[in-house]
């Protein structure tokens, strides 16, 4: 017997883990890849050009984009790259002990990345048709919170768990026995969405690939994007809104690691973990949450600005870290919870305007530009901040980071949002 076909779902059973799920493979190829490297003896050098490989995906995910509205249903990709990541991870898993391991994971990275990337399009796409508007800005903070959830949770919980294997001495066991437990858990993720995921009607192929020409279709949607009302603008806030967090993402935790004679905190490889996974955790999900919950109260416009100040708090975080270096556990700790808390915060306002750039039976394709977008204003400053750092010093280089806020508080003043986007009475469209 056939099993029923559910058309809704509450939301909760399934929004925070497919984003939990859609962080993990993440943060595994663009951090703790870097980590398990350089803990297996692969040089600087080397890392940062293979990790920087890594990205391409999510840079250019928007040119297979039209795919998935063209073929299947959003939720049939879900499951299937759900499948193939945990095939990935396995593949990482029993690498690790191959004297040519770098070559291998490196594929197999690649293929996680490539299938993370498209997972992320099928599931932005499927959130927009399974939920209303007012719901979509209601779980925008729970599904980024969900999201950096997972991105601390491999920060954080797993490379404490790789450290604590590390310690019988056997490296590569160490890091394939994390990568093994993960793909049990990715494929009971497989299993659970296969079942939980709802059937909303409005999830469907847009185009019918025997009566439409599918290039011409694939070609019409990324023009469609591009002539929309003040583009430049939109593109500008795309790239330029998290310019002080991409800098930092990498920064930070090199700069909580380094020696105090270098500029550092000196923590070891355990506390930043526990910092990243614990305090990190609690802050960044009181911060979405909040963020969510009040962009659904009063819309997407009135939280704008206070959002944007917030996700450039952290500069001043590590200004303050830098300049006074305290060797209290706690107020490291504090600090690090503020950083959360407002990156959690400030988040919900790219999130919520990237759902609102995008309309139209093509939004699943839009969505996955605009996201192409995200991934671009993220690795374009990660290429250069790693060689600023060495050039400014810390201080200085946080100091560097606050000032490229300026450029966004020029964008966001002229940016045009309806007022009611996001409210709890807009009417579905």
């Amino acid at each position: 017997m056939s099993r029923e076909k559910v058309e809704s779902r509450n939301p909760w059973t399934w929004v925070p883990s497919l984003y939990y799920a859609e962080g993990i493979p993440y943060a595994l190829v663009m951090l703790v890849s870097v980590i398990m490297y350089k803990r297996m003896g692969v040089s600087n050098a080397k890392i940062g050009f293979y990790t920087g490989i890594l990205y391409l995906p999510w840079v250019i995910k928007p040119l297979w984009s039209p795919i998935i509205d063209m073929v299947k249903k959003k939720r049939f990709w879900i499951i299937l790259m759900q499948f193939i990541v945990a095939l990935g991870l396995l593949g990482v898993s029993l690498s690790l002990h191959l004297p040519n391991f770098l070559l291998f994971t490196i594929i197999f990275f690649f293929l996680m990345a490539f299938s993370s990337a498209t997972h992320d399009i099928a599931a932005d796409g499927f959130y927009m048709l399974g939920l209303d508007v007012h719901k979509q800005a209601y779980f925008t903070g729970i599904r980024s919170t969900f999201y950096r959830l997972a991105i601390i949770t491999a920060q954080g919980f797993l490379v404490i768990i790789a450290g604590e294997l590390e310690k019988s001495g056997n490296i590569p066991n160490a890091w394939s026995t994390v990568f093994l437990i993960l793909t049990i858990i990715f494929f009971l993720f497989f299993v659970y969405h296969n079942f939980i995921l709802p059937y909303p009607d409005a999830d469907k192929a847009v185009f019918n690939t025997e009566t439409n020409n599918p290039v011409k279709n694939f070609f019409k949607t990324f023009l469609l994007f591009f002539k929309k009302e003040k583009i430049g603008l939109i593109i500008a806030f795309l790239l330029i809104y998290r310019m002080g967090e991409a800098q930092l993402i990498t920064i930070a935790q090199l700069f909580l690691k380094d020696p105090r004679n270098v500029g550092g905190l000196g923590l070891t490889t355990i506390q930043i973990g526990f910092v990243y996974g614990t305090v990190g955790v609690i802050a960044l999900s009181l911060g979405g949450i909040v963020g969510g919950l009040l962009a659904a109260r009063n819309g997407l416009k009135f939280w704008l600005w206070p959002m944007f100040i917030a996700i450039n708090i952290p500069a001043l975080v590590y200004i303050f870290l830098s300049y006074n270096q305290p060797s209290s556990f706690y107020i490291i700790s504090s600090m690090v919870a503020i950083e959360q808390f407002c990156y959690g915060f400030g988040f919900t306002a790219y999130m919520l305007y990237m759902i609102y750039i995008v309309v139209g039976e093509y939004k699943t394709s839009h969505y996955a530009i605009a996201t192409g977008f995200m991934a671009l204003s993220m690795m374009i400053p990660r290429l250069f901040s790693g060689e600023l750092q060495e050039l400014l010093g810390y201080k200085h280089f946080f100091v560097w980071v606050l000032l490229t806020m300026i450029p966004g508080i020029l964008i966001v003043k002229y940016l045009s949002i309806d007022p009611e986007f996001g409210k709890k009475k807009m009417e579905q469209k």
